[in-house]
């Protein structure tokens, strides 16, 4: 292991941040049950209160009352439906250990010295992306169940040793910030993000300075989630070193340039001109890294130093990353080949089916969604 170890000030500031959203979020979930539970019970008192009116023959206070149990059954489903926002189910698709017994390996290794428990499930997906998701196993309680998503782009992108250094960021979250009471508070935040996204979607124009506040707490957990990556990247040097993993960072922004400036743009042109019945970009990914790639990747590096003053608003910037990490600009030699050769071997022609004939399906649209990118073209998300 690396004695790479961030400042002490950084981590006291994630886990004040995150502690003080998290208790936010449960008051603000508390407040807002509390609230439908009202409106249902007012609603209820509303229809009896209707009742005895027709009993007394009565009808304009009917009305009334009948009207008043209207509003209050909608306020009451309104405010039930956004808070039955459940964590969407983790994408891509699944792993088993018998079809990429080597990539389990890496994982479980990881884990074990991250100090972790075993991963639940292993999902290969479209996006040059790797990403941790919790989910409750009965969606709103349960055990916390932990998947990790694997782009097929990242693995055809990326060496072993850099694939290695990208689980070992994904597992970081994990160590740090995700167990235990710590995931829960992680599933609550997130959970109050959804519910004030369905709650802003329909918040009436005399209740607009809720905005503010709303905009106040999504800036908090924008900052926090940037936090989070420094925290995240200060594990995975530990793990495997700080220079592998600021190397890594540096090829990662650099693939995801080329792909979603050159890769895709180049595959919608071939289809505009007809030829999409014999595309086949993620079969031929490993290729197009291969042969395309060294021949823009100057112009690849450029642009992703143009890019540093558009971040993705989740992540630090890339300067940012690599200047807590104290990268001085070379990383440890790496062998030959790729991760997808190293992990996948087998399971890759079936995993390229799959995503082929997804984006087979997705080329009659007028643009392919990969072509201008969803967040931060040039700064992949992890």
């Amino acid at each position: 292991m690396s004695a790479f170890l961030p400042r002490p000030s950084v981590l006291r500031l994630r886990e004040r941040m995150a502690i003080r959203l998290a208790l936010v979020s449960l008051s603000g979930i508390a407040l807002l049950l509390g609230a439908v539970g009202l409106a249902a019970w007012l609603a209820a008192a509303s229809a009896g209160a209707a009742l005895q009116a027709i009993d007394h023959g009565l009808p304009l206070r009917t009305l009334a009352w009948v009207a008043v149990g209207l509003v209050l059954a909608w306020l009451a489903s309104w405010g039930l439906g956004a808070m039955l926002r459940l964590a969407p189910r983790a994408e891509g698709v699944p792993l088993t250990r018998q079809s990429a017994e080597e990539l389990f390996r890496l994982v479980d290794e990881l884990s074990e010295r991250a100090g972790i428990p075993p991963l639940h499930h292993l999902r290969i997906t479209e996006d040059i992306n790797a990403a941790v998701v919790q989910r409750p196993s009965l969606g709103l309680g349960g055990r916390l169940r932990t998947e990790l998503q694997i782009g097929l782009p990242l693995v055809h992108g990326l060496s072993p040793m850099q694939f290695g250094a990208v689980l070992a960021h994904e597992l970081g979250h994990i160590a740090a910030q995700r167990l235990g009471w710590c995931g829960w508070g992680a599933f609550l935040r997130a959970w109050w993000m959804r519910i004030l996204d369905a709650l802003a979607l329909n918040l009436p124009a005399r209740l607009r300075w809720l905005e503010s506040r709303i905009d106040g707490y999504c800036r908090h957990m924008l900052r926090l989630a940037r936090v989070e990556e420094l925290e995240a990247d200060s594990v995975a040097a530990r793990l495997v070193g700080a220079e592998l993993v600021g190397q890594t960072l540096v090829e990662l922004s650099r693939k995801a340039h080329f792909l979603h400036h050159d890769y895709w743009p180049r595959h919608q042109a071939l289809r505009v001109a007809g030829c999409s019945s014999a595309l086949r970009p993620y079969r031929e990914m490993g290729c197009g890294f291969a042969t395309a790639y060294p021949c823009v990747a100057l112009a690849c590096a450029q642009a992703v130093g143009d890019g540093e003053c558009r971040p993705d608003p989740f992540h630090p910037s890339l300067r940012r990353r690599l200047r807590a990490l104290r990268f001085a600009g070379q990383g440890p030699a790496t062998r030959p080949g790729t991760a997808a050769d190293q992990y996948l071997g087998g399971a890759l022609p079936g995993l390229a089916r799959v995503f082929d004939r997804a984006w087979d399906e997705l080329v009659r649209c007028k643009r392919h969604p990969m072509v201008a990118g969803r967040g931060g073209a040039d700064e992949p998300r992890d």
